[in-house]
This record gives C-alpha cells, sequence and structure tokens, in this order.
C-alpha cells in the first residue's frame, strides 16, 4: 500500500464492503431461521450460533424475541410431568426408565446420520454429552443398535471407539462397526478370548463361542485376522490347546454359513510348502467325500522320509470323514485293496507327534502309530463285519482294549449312535443292558473329552418314543438309559446330567417313576461335601414330593431326608 493511500477512508459502495455485507446478511440469515424452530434454546448449538449472530452486528432483542415465542418447554414439560408420576405414587427408577425408554425409541425412529456427523463434525471436538451418554449402558445400547443400522456414519464410528477406549469392549462382541476398525476389534478380541479362556468349562465354552464366531465371521478379513492371532497363541504350551479348540469351532461355525476357509486353515498350517497334499485334502473336503486316488497320495506322502505336517490331516471335518468311512455306514465305502491306506493315515493323524526346532527341523514320533493303526484295524473288522450281538460279545475284551486309544472311542461312538438309532433295535434285545450302552460306560470311563456326546446321544434316547414297545418295557429302556448318565456321573459329568434332569421335572413331561429312579441310583453314589450349584440344581428335585415322597419315612432315617437335613443345615437356601 502506497503512503498516499495510507488513511484514506474505503468507499462505502466499494465491492469488497458489498460481499462482507452480503455475507453478514446471510450469517443473520441462517441464524435467524435455527433460532425461529422449536425450542432451539434447548439445542447444543445455541452458543455457536449467538456467538455467529452477534458477531455480524445481530439485535439481542431479536434474539430474545425468537427464542422466546419459539419455545414451547417440551423438556420441562416432561420434568414437571414426571414430578406428578413421583407425587401419584410411581418409584423414581420407574418414572426414569418410562421417560428414557420413550425417548430411546423416538432416537431409533428418527435418528439421521447426516445430521449426527454434521452436529459432531461442527463440534471440533468429543461432545461433552456423548461422553455423559456413553457412561450410560442403557446408552450405549443405544449406540450399538444404531451402529448395526448405520454402519456408515463417522459420528457412530467414533462413539463405538470411545466405548472401546473406556473399557466396555466386552459388550460389543455382536457391533459389526467394531470390525471396522482393527483398534477395536483387537481389543474386543482380546477381551472374548480372556473370558472364554478364564472360565475353563465346556458349558461356558460352547455358551460363548456363538455370538464370538458371528463376528469373527462378520467378514474375511477378521476372520483371517483372528485365525493368524490364534495360530500364532495356539503355539503357546500354556493354553495352546484350547484356543485350537476355539480356532476350529470358529472354523466350523464358518463353514456352518457356507463359507469356504479350508486355503486359509491350511495355509496356517503350512500347507503352501506341501501343494500336492493341500490339493488332495481341499479337494476331498470340498466334495465331503473321500477318494482312493487322493488318498493314494496322501499315503505315500505320509509313509515317505519327509512326510507333510501332520496339522494338515488333523482338519476336524476332514478326520470325520475318515472315521465315518472307517466305523459306520454313512460314509464312503472303501475298497479293500486301499483300506490300509484310510486306516494309516486315520492312525496317523491321531498318534503322530510332531516337535519343531528352530529352521525347518522337525522331531517326529511315530512310537504309537503301529499299536493305533492296529486297534482301529481290529475294530473296523468288527463293527462293519457284519457280526452278531453273540460274536461282538466274545471280543468284548477287544473292544475294551481298543476303546482306550480315543480316536477307536470316537469311532466306536459313532457306531453306536447309527445302530441305537434304528427304530427296531431295542425291539430285538434281550438283555437289561445292551452291549452298546455298555459300550458306553467304557467309553465314558476312559475319555473325559467324549463326557458331553456320550451325554447327547444319551439324551437323544431318552427323548425317543419307542412307540412300538410295551408301555413297561419303554420305562425299563429309559432306566438303563438313566444307569448310563448316573455312570456318566460317576465319572465327573455332574452338572450337565443333574442340570438335564432338573429341566425334564420343571417341564412335567417326563414320568415320576422315572426321575425317582434317578433320584435313589444318586443317592445310592454321593456323600458330602457337595457344592453349592450341585445343591442348588439337585435338592428342589429331591424335595418334590410327587418324586420322593415314597422314598422317606416317618422317622426320616432315610437317604432322602439325610440329603435335605445336610442341605439346610450347610447351605442358605435361596428361594
Amino acid at each position: 500500500m502506497s503512503g498516499s493511500s495510507w488513511g484514506k477512508k474505503m468507499d462505502p459502495s466499494s465491492p469488497m464492503d458489498s460481499n462482507i455485507e452480503d455475507e453478514a446478511a446471510l450469517i443473520k440469515s441462517s441464524c435467524i431461521t435455527e433460532m425461529s424452530s422449536k425450542d432451539y434454546i434447548m439445542e447444543p448449538s445455541i452458543f455457536s450460533c449467538l456467538k455467529r449472530y452477534f458477531q455480524v452486528g445481530g439485535m439481542p432483542e431479536k434474539v430474545v424475541e425468537l427464542l422466546s415465542e419459539n419455545y414451547s418447554a417440551v423438556a420441562q414439560t416432561i420434568n414437571l410431568l414426571a414430578e406428578w408420576l413421583i407425587m401419584c405414587g410411581l418409584a423414581p427408577t420407574e418414572v426414569q426408565d418410562l421417560v428414557e425408554d420413550h425417548l430411546k425409541d423416538l432416537l431409533l425412529k428418527h435418528f439421521d446420520p447426516k445430521k449426527a456427523d454434521t452436529i459432531f463434525t461442527d463440534e471440533g471436538e468429543t461432545p461433552s454429552w456423548l461422553e455423559s451418554m456413553i457412561a450410560h449402558q442403557k446408552w450405549r445400547q443405544l449406540f450399538y443398535k444404531l451402529a448395526e443400522e448405520y454402519p456408515d456414519c463417522l459420528m457412530l464410528n467414533f462413539t463405538i471407539k470411545l466405548i472401546s477406549d473406556a473399557g466396555y469392549q466386552a459388550e460389543i462382541t455382536n457391533v459389526s462397526t467394531a470390525c471396522t476398525q482393527l483398534e477395536v476389534f483387537s481389543r474386543v478380541l482380546r477381551t472374548c478370548l480372556a473370558t472364554i479362556l478364564e472360565s475353563g468349562t465346556e458349558e461356558a465354552l460352547k455358551r460363548n463361542i456363538p455370538e464370538f464366531a458371528k463376528m469373527v465371521c462378520h467378514a474375511e478379513h477378521t476372520y483371517l485376522y483372528t485365525q493368524v492371532v490364534m495360530a500364532i497363541l495356539a503355539q503357546n504350551k500354556n493354553g495352546g490347546t484350547v484356543i485350537r479348540r476355539i480356532s476350529q469351532e470358529i472354523e466350523k461355525y464358518a463353514k456352518q454359513k457356507g463359507h469356504d476357509v479350508t486355503h486359509i486353515t491350511l495355509a496356517l498350517d503350512g500347507a503352501t510348502s506341501h501343494p500336492r497334499a493341500q490339493q488332495c485334502i481341499m479337494s476331498m473336503l470340498s466334495k465331503s467325500q473321500l477318494n482312493p486316488g487322493d488318498v493314494t497320495i496322501l499315503h505315500k506322502l505320509y509313509t515317505s522320509d519327509d512326510p507333510p505336517p501332520v496339522n494338515l490331516l488333523r482338519l476336524p471335518l476332514f478326520l470325520e470323514l475318515f472315521v465315518d468311512s472307517l466305523f459306520t455306514s454313512k460314509g464312503t465305502k472303501i475298497n479293500p485293496d486301499h483300506k490300509h491306506k484310510y486306516i494309516f493315515l486315520l492312525a496317523y493323524a491321531a498318534s503322530v507327534t510332531e516337535q519343531r526346532y528352530r529352521g525347518d527341523r522337525r522331531n517326529i514320533n511315530c512310537d504309537e502309530l503301529q499299536q493305533t493303526s492296529q486297534a482301529i484295524d481290529k475294530v473296523h473288522h468288527l463293527v462293519c463285519g457284519g457280526k452278531g450281538q453273540l460274536e461282538l460279545m466274545s471280543e468284548i475284551g477287544t473292544l475294551y482294549h481298543c476303546i482306550r486309544y480315543p480316536v477307536v472311542a470316537t469311532g466306536v461312538l459313532k457306531w453306536v449312535e447309527q445302530i441305537v438309532s434304528d427304530s427296531t433295535y431295542f425291539e430285538k434285545q434281550m438283555d437289561h443292558t445292551p452291549l452298546h450302552l455298555l459300550l458306553l460306560d467304557e467309553i465314558v470311563s476312559c475319555h473325559v473329552l467324549l463326557h458331553q456326546e456320550v451325554l447327547k446321544l444319551l439324551i437323544n434316547l431318552f427323548e425317543l418314543a419307542f412307540s412300538d414297545l410295551d408301555t413297561l418295557v419303554q420305562l425299563e429302556l429309559k432306566k438303563t438309559v438313566l444307569d448310563r448318565m448316573v455312570h456318566l456321573m460317576s465319572r465327573g459329568c455332574v452338572m450337565p446330567v443333574i442340570s438335564y434332569i432338573r429341566e425334564c421335572t420343571d417341564k412335567e413331561d417326563t414320568d415320576v417313576s422315572l426321575i425317582r429312579h434317578f433320584v435313589t441310583e444318586v443317592l445310592d453314589i454321593i456323600c458330602p461335601p457337595y457344592t453349592s450349584d450341585f445343591v442348588h440344581m439337585f435338592l428342589p428335585i429331591i424335595e418334590n414330593e410327587s418324586i420322593t415322597g415314597s422314598l422317606r419315612n416317618e422317622d426320616g432315617n432315610d437317604a432322602v431326608s439325610d440329603f435335605i437335613v445336610h442341605c439346610k443345615t450347610n447351605f442358605i437356601m435361596v428361594t
């Protein structure tokens, strides 16, 4: 600027002044429009609006006029109605729930993600009201629902991250938005895995896996990321086997949902270094059927001096194909010329262990391979050779000996399930306890990990109608099944069995004499001390007069009365 122009007044009619005046008029008009809306004085943006309005010369009188004329006091009216409801006798918490639930419904109905993003952007920082909302579970639940419905809303994505930062990641396992943010997803993954590992029971695992698997299988990248993390964790000696089990459960869930994840599983197990083995396994899994060609190639590879990793054979669905083929009639019919190859591969997967060192060096332990192969071969010959019950009874010692091998026990369990599921099976039985149910007892005695599968089979048997059998024969058969459940309890499977019988009692759809028989058998094998969980489940059955009335005497000198007295004396019973 030249010296001659220094200090000169600007021409009021210059284009620059005209632009400034036009801009100021637009700002005033915009602010007046906002302040003319209903109850605008209650809006969070009121302060920024007033600041803009006064900066361009807005009149205070106009502000007072607009805000007062458009003030309808909705919030204050709600507060007044709430006070009246409390005065009429409703509890303050009940009134608060009514108001909050209605507000929650309105927000779900009228939420506009674009407006939410605009408000969020205009604030320039995390709004204080948002931080206050996420401190309350009810409003966090609202954000979870909104995030599911509007996954592209920036404000909701940021809110989910805030909730995770605040330590509530355990609540957001089913939120798809969490799966799009690595930091949030990693926290949720860590929390879920810790919860499952700390629970330490089969029941807790089955309870937690479905929701966890649903989150992991939200997208291919979340599935891959989770499986890579778990593959690394599975190498740890402490808890590594449990992590591998969780990984397999997630793989199973993914397959049930129609996702082909075999290539990911094989890649994590090192299959890319063994393309021929990978191709054979994927070919059979894709068709859910074994074939002699691929089995022959795998047999040749695993009998070589440098076999592929044993983990490639240990895919649960792949092992299931071999077990079905060798122990039941459901699987692929095996050509006798190739039978030894099927047996070898199943035995190899079940018995061989590998210890890896730095680099590619491995120590392969095959000490149990031959014995396992022989056990599979013997039992395959017995169960698939068309032998009758008398012939099987003569080989009961061989069956009991071979059942000690977990893979054989699994196969025998599958075979027993197929046999006893035949509606005519029990019509032909003369023995009080059929051979196949005796084999279940031996499996239970030898293999804790098969307890749940045996219980599942026994429950299915117990709930079958057996309409072709005489009523008394039906009752005796069901008592025999209950005896197997009592044996399960004696081997440590206590709460699952008791929980099922308690469920039958509560439903009142089971013959009382059967429950009475169960109670009598259980009282014969138990003694103090009892856990509180056991007492909580079993005592209501014992106290049921229609079940145990005939088992008591007037002197109280009986097992039922002794159990009740012990529980009343040592436990605080909550009704």
